[in-house]
């Protein structure tokens, strides 16, 4: 099932894409930078309790999460296995006889 797209709707999915992006790396570079200054506050205010690592890993797992969608990679069931299982049930269908 191939979709002709116009050089507008190319446009706007490029752009999509590129804004995705762009939103991945403000992502990428505030944790740069907060992450070490939530680490040195943590060591000025109570070094015998190490809180930074909480933040650190969840903001972590999120920013994973934000890479696989930006960068497409497919944990289980994307939008290529659905598009896939679509064309072979339609294929199903059309192959089928109805009496």
């Amino acid at each position: 099932m191939r979709i002709n797209y116009t050089k507008e709707d190319k446009y706007i999915r490029a752009k999509k894409k590129v804004d995705n992006l762009k939103g991945f790396y403000s992502n990428l570079l505030a944790y740069v930078l907060v992450i070490p200054f939530l680490i040195f506050v943590n060591y000025m205010t109570a070094p015998n309790h190490l809180w930074f690592w909480w933040p650190m890993f969840g903001w972590g797992i999120g920013l994973c999460f934000h890479a696989f969608g930006v960068f497409n990679y497919k944990i289980g069931l994307g939008k290529e296995w659905e598009d896939r299982k679509i064309k072979e049930f339609m294929d199903k269908d059309n192959n089928h006889k109805y009496f």
